[in-house]
């Protein structure tokens, strides 16, 4: 490990390090445009110029290795002069729009411009002009503020994976563009806007709305996926205007999925803000009063067979406890958190979890994935398992399931079960490859329980983790891929049918007299008896909702503090940024007064109190932020006969990404992301 001087401190740093990752070791804060941590290195913007002894100019510090001994010098007279002069050729055309720029107040221009920039131009020539791009309904574009970093196009290249972004042209006249003129096709592509140092790429759903020193800024989860994105909702009175991504190494590194980053402007439509009762037919609406004591007078006096309930893929760890409380206080242990009809094994929780954790993917060489399609279902996943194909050389997949394009290069194995179960075979060519890795892992999709022949597909998966080296007592390459934010939580409370209960299935076409929905909006409601009471507790007008013979105005994500379990096991808190509208109420405390109104009060009146329950029902629930990796101690396999798997197709998650969830249906910009990104490229297709 070299030695280095760093303004006369020494340090050694290790090989490979640059000269600004050494000055930052050193606690140095060196300006730069175009370097990221996360991208590689451009070294053209030369705003990290620093100055190294032995060498005859000042170097751009982002793209020099240290050597032994250097003596580097980052705030000398050379280095101020020399960074004066760069900001004030960056300067020369770049527009005067701060005061109607959507970066101002969180630009890196305007801070780097504080520090080096001249308190007037030199340059009277004309500025130059660039033609706005258009990049789709997300991205807005103001390219005559471009500085040409070029932070975009390495993104949508090496992260993304998706290279839709290049440069034309050079000098003074180089020009970012998409080449055609289309909407970008990645799931990740808001992260752009973040990594933009000046206002070229800005949101156009959030164009001209709020300068960010009038957010009130609050930590929470995305709940669009499974991944328990660290997220950063930015509200202004009652309303949410914005979601940013937050630093989680362990989790989403700092990107976050556009799904989760635009949505929210489906917050504000289609929202329940007071109960409603079902009349002759037709809702009308109700005081809270009379939907309680409606639900106390249709289910008092019915046996607890008789009723059920269903929790949804937004739903908070504390309602569905609270939920399950309520029930079990009824006598009922018909519960079902899965509304896609799939069937886990949950006697170990090996078998439903993503054992190898996010972070550990950083160590995989090999995979393969069953029934499941990353890009769409876990966009921020899936970039996580694009840089360590980039990065490890000889890393390899294989899809058994729908085609897709990955972002990745990988092997289509075949689409149903007969592809999984040749890779039994010790002599299949991909079998033998996954067990010559080091550390192969599988993933397999929630489609892929969502069939009759769950039990054997999770078998025949498991067989092959075994048989190719995935299981062991140091790695665990075995894993699951949820993509509902409820699911893994619902899982570890035990939202499932209790002794003689009935699942989904079981619960439709009069198979229970009531049926409680929380926030359950993702199966047919058709086939709901006629004669089932079914009460809705949600915060959107949705399917539910239109089925309901009750409804109660819950509360959105962004509207109450939550608990969610992320697909690896991850519990994590979400806090309240905003209140719910009108007289809608978080979905725990709603359950607490309906519970009295029934005669059986749930015996917590605070979230504390109920948090304490859940750590009793489980004590996983106490280890908040945490996530313990293991590995593979043995035990019982899954139950289940792996030849039993039939040949039938895995089927895709959802139709499309941009509309999979009550709020996402709700807002127009994802309904634009349809009409501008999907249906063109359909329709090129066709």
């Amino acid at each position: 490990m070299p030695k280095v001087t760093v303004d006369g401190l020494e340090i050694e740093v290790p090989n490979g390090y640059t000269v600004l990752q050494a000055c930052e070791e050193a606690g140095k804060e060196i300006p730069r445009f175009c370097y990221h941590e996360r991208l590689s290195i451009a070294g053209n913007c030369r705003m990290c110029l620093v100055e190294v002894e032995k060498m005859p100019k000042p170097v751009a510090s982002c793209g020099q290795p240290v050597g032994e001994g250097m003596v580097i010098h980052t705030d000398s007279e050379k280095v101020r002069e020399a960074r004066r002069g760069v900001m004030e050729f960056l300067l020369i055309n770049h527009p005067l729009d701060c005061p109607i720029c959507d970066q101002g107040g969180e630009c890196d221009l305007q801070d780097e411009a504080m520090g080096y920039g001249r308190d007037h131009t030199r340059y009277d020539g004309n500025k130059r002009a660039v033609t706005d791009k258009y990049l789709g309904p997300l991205v807005k574009t103001v390219m005559t503020r471009c500085i040409h970093c070029t932070r975009c196009v390495r993104f949508m290249a090496e992260v993304a994976g998706v290279p839709e972004l290049g440069a034309v042209q050079r000098g003074e006249h180089m020009e970012i563009t998409n080449y055609v003129e289309r909407g970008l096709s990645s799931e990740l592509s808001g992260n752009i806007i973040d990594l933009c140092p000046v206002g070229a790429l800005t949101s156009k759903p959030y164009a001209f709305t709020a300068r960010t020193w009038e957010l009130r800024k609050t930590d929470s989860i995305d709940v669009f996926d499974a991944v328990g994105t660290n997220i950063r909702i930015d509200a202004r009175g009652s309303e949410v205007l914005r979601v940013l991504p937050r630093l989680n190494d362990a989790v989403n590194e700092e990107w976050l999925a556009d799904k989760g980053r635009f949505s929210i402007d489906g917050l504000k439509r289609r929202r329940l803000d007071r109960p409603w009762l079902r009349e002759a037919g037709k809702l009308r609406p109700a005081s809270w009063d009379e939907a309680l004591a409606a639900i106390a007078g249709r289910i008092r006096g019915i046996d607890g067979s008789r009723i059920g309930a269903i929790a949804g893929n937004l739903c908070d760890a504390e309602s569905m406890m609270a939920l399950k409380d309520l029930m079990g206080a009824l006598g009922s242990t018909n519960l079902d958190c899965r509304q896609d009809g799939a069937v886990f094994d949950v006697s170990s929780r090996e078998f439903h979890r993503f054992n190898t954790t996010i972070e550990g993917i950083d160590e995989a060489d090999a995979l393969l994935i069953v029934g499941a399609n990353p890009r769409q279902e876990a966009p921020v996943l899936n970039a996580r398992l694009r840089r360590r194909w980039v990065e490890t050389p000889g890393f390899f997949a294989g899809l058994v399931g729908a085609p897709a394009d990955l972002t990745y290069e990988h092997e289509h194995l075949g689409e149903g079960g007969d592809a999984l179960k040749a890779l039994l075979d010790p002599e299949h060519h991909f079998t033998k490859r996954l067990a010559a890795a080091k550390r192969p892992m599988l993933i397999v999709g929630p489609q892929a329980f969502a069939r009759p022949d769950a039990g054997a597909v999770l078998a025949c998966c498991w067989q092959i983790a075994l048989q190719t080296g995935m299981l062991t007592a140091d790695w665990h390459g075995f894993n699951v891929l949820h993509n509902a934010a409820a699911r893994m939580g619902a899982l570890e409370l035990g939202f499932l049918p209790g002794e003689n209960g009935k699942d989904i299935a079981g619960m439709m076409g009069g198979g229970v007299d009531v049926l409680w929905l929380l926030g359950a909006d993702e199966f047919d409601v058709s086939q709901i008896g006629a004669d089932t009471f079914v009460i809705y507790q949600g915060h959107h007008g949705d399917r539910g909702a239109a089925r309901a013979d009750v409804i109660l105005p819950g509360a959105a994500y962004t509207e109450k503090s939550g608990t969610y379990v992320n697909t690896e096991g991850r519990v994590q808190r979400a806090l309240r940024a905003i209140f719910p509208p009108g007289e809608a109420r978080e979905d725990w405390a709603i359950l607490r007064a309906a519970s009295a109104a029934l005669g059986h009060a749930l015996p917590y009146d605070d979230l504390d109190t109920l948090r304490t329950r859940m750590v009793e029902a489980n004590p996983v629930f106490g280890e908040t932020g945490a996530l313990r990796r293991i590995g593979h101690a043995g035990g019982e396999a899954p139950r289940g006969d792996a030849a039993a798997v039939s040949d039938a197709p895995f089927g895709r998650a959802f139709a499309t990404y941009y509309q999979t969830d009550p709020i996402s249906r709700a807002s127009p910009t994802m309904a634009k992301c349809i009409e501008e990104i999907i249906l063109p490229r359909q329709m090129a297709a066709e």
